[in-house]
């Protein structure tokens, strides 16, 4: 569904925007989805709309690592020590919100929906990587929180462009509004 409005306590939600991730080979060029997530996160400060910014970062030990079946073998994998850094472009100010998460799912194990709750957020645009698994997985569980969703699909990418494909065309549909970043911009005024 084409992004329709904005409710007047919307939030800017970003996920694993950091160095450690922002090397991939992704469907969409990574500087592409961080310029236009900046430009979103400097509208949405100015004004003065909450901007969260999410992290995925594993602990020292591996111990908080998903161990299913369906999950790869575990390995040790020395992650570099600015992993879970952001990536510069953004540039946290001090009224953003940090979350750091261990899984997938942004809210799963975080004071994500706290936070957002305290300050009366009913809409989330949503943008970052992976479209299918970090982005896919917070949205659902927004949307399980009765958050209204809004996708910004060009600052959303994967490194796997069939899951890309299918999630934006399948699956971010039945959760929400999907647009460009100007069109959000265009509703944000």
């Amino acid at each position: 569904m084409p992004v329709t409005a904005l409710d007047p306590r919307t939030a800017l939600v970003v996920i694993d925007l950091q160095k450690g991730i922002a090397a991939f080979p992704t469907v969409h060029p990574m500087a592409g989805v961080i310029a236009a997530t900046v430009k979103l996160a400097g509208a949405f400060r100015r004004a003065q709309l909450p901007v969260v910014l999410v992290t995925v970062s594993p602990s020292a030990d591996g111990g908080d690592r998903l161990q299913t079946r369906t999950e790869a073998p575990a390995r040790v994998r020395a992650f570099a020590p600015d992993f879970a850094e952001l990536v510069p472009e953004l540039a946290g100010q001090a009224t953003d919100l940090l979350v750091v998460k261990r899984q997938p799912n942004a809210f799963y194990g975080t004071e994500l929906d706290l936070q957002l709750r305290r300050r009366h957020v009913t809409n989330i645009v949503l943008t970052g990587v992976s479209t299918s698994s970090g982005v896919e997985a917070t949205a659902r569980a927004a949307q399980e929180r009765a958050y209204n969703l809004t996708f910004a699909t060009d600052a959303i990418t994967d490194i796997d462009p069939e899951a890309h494909d299918f999630v934006l065309r399948k699956t971010f549909p039945k959760l929400g509004e999907l647009g460009a970043v100007d069109e959000i911009l265009a509703l944000l005024k």
